[in-house]
């Protein structure tokens, strides 16, 4: 995804540089598994901890599209951390609900009707845990240490930490926040692993196309193969129409400032296509890299197994597809053009 559009070409340059550099001295496990403090500090000098909070708390008055290309360098270098939970989810909602963000760590969770998250980014390695939950039809947010909560370590499949989370909310009053503001952050939540899916799948067209012209096979590089150069073709069209629909979500952000009428159908759309393109090109990037691709040692694997777990969390494709269909159903037929090109 083109997410540096219309921002400061330093400012992207020196997002790239920074976790390029780190993935280089890091082995994988570390780059996709802890919550490095090194370079947390580091990113937090560099302003880009809390890029988007507001100068008078501490942060660097940027927008989405700065927030966008920050997302997209970690994931597109095969870098894990988490930047988004920290300020686009648990710091924007600290601030909307007029609570002190401070230095903290932070991650997000939204507790079911029995006090228990499921899959909760890096919750294990935090030093809080902003909590969501619904009392008498009330949505309710508070700012819990870590200690205080029952937390049960796990991992998807890229091996980024997703942790159950239990906690008693019984006799704790929170702060009150509007439906709207969970709304917003359910649709958040989503548009961060679409620009995330898009990272990975840019990487992975880059590492096809690279491979196809570095490989030979039979006296001739295997992009001189027409089936080969199916392939790949296949997997630069899932990746543009993924990139487009998460773009053309994006962009309504920016322009609208999360107030668009259509917005939900924009970030559905741009999920269903982000993970209908990730089945594609994860088949078929494996094709094109034959049995290397399938080795620890390559660095296929990285971002096919982040797609594929990416595309699965704020929602699944087959949610996603559903909301579309929902929305193309209420349109009707006089009504449905009207929808996809406003």
């Amino acid at each position: 995804m083109d997410a540096t559009t219309g921002v400061d070409r330093e400012l992207v340059d020196m997002m790239d540089a920074v976790f390029a550099a780190y993935r280089e001295q890091s082995s994988p496990e570390t780059a996709v598994a802890e919550w490095d403090t090194g370079l947390w500090s580091q990113l937090g000098e560099l302003g880009l901890v809390r890029l988007t909070g507001s100068e008078d708390a501490g942060g660097s008055g940027a927008g989405w599209r700065e927030a966008a290309a920050l997302i997209h360098a970690a994931a597109y270098n095969g870098v894990r951390i988490p930047l988004a939970e920290h300020d686009l989810l648990a710091g924007w909602l600290l601030d909307t609900a007029g609570l002190p963000v401070g230095d903290a760590r932070r991650t997000l969770c939204r507790l079911d009707e029995s006090g228990v998250a499921a899959g909760v980014p890096w919750a294990s390695a935090a030093d809080n845990v902003v909590v969501v939950w619904c009392a008498a039809d009330t949505y309710r947010v508070v700012d819990v240490a870590a200690g205080e909560l029952s937390i049960s370590s796990g991992s998807n499949i890229a091996g980024e930490p997703r942790d159950t989370v239990r906690f008693d909310t019984s006799g704790l009053e929170g702060t009150l926040v509007p439906d709207a503001v969970v709304d917003q952050l359910t649709l958040r939540s989503a548009l961060i692993r679409g620009v995330q899916v898009c990272a990975a799948l840019d990487r992975i067209l880059e590492m096809s196309i690279a491979h196809t012209v570095e490989r030979v096979q039979f006296g001739r590089s295997l992009a001189k193969f027409q089936a080969v150069q199916n392939l790949v073709a296949d997997i630069a069209a899932e990746t543009s129409l993924a990139r487009a629909a998460v773009e053309a979500a994006l962009g309504e952000v920016i322009r609208t400032d999360w107030t668009g009428g259509n917005l939900e159908f924009l970030v559905a759309a741009a999920r269903s296509c982000a993970g209908h393109a990730a089945s594609v090109v994860v088949r078929n990037a494996h094709q094109v890299h034959g049995a290397i691709g399938t080795t620890r040692e390559h660095r296929l694997h990285e971002f096919t197994q982040a797609a594929l777990a990416w595309r699965s969390e704020y929602g699944s494709v087959h949610h996603w597809d559903t909301k579309l269909a929902e929305a193309a159903a209420a349109a009707g037929r006089d009504n449905l053009w009207a929808l996809i090109t406003k």
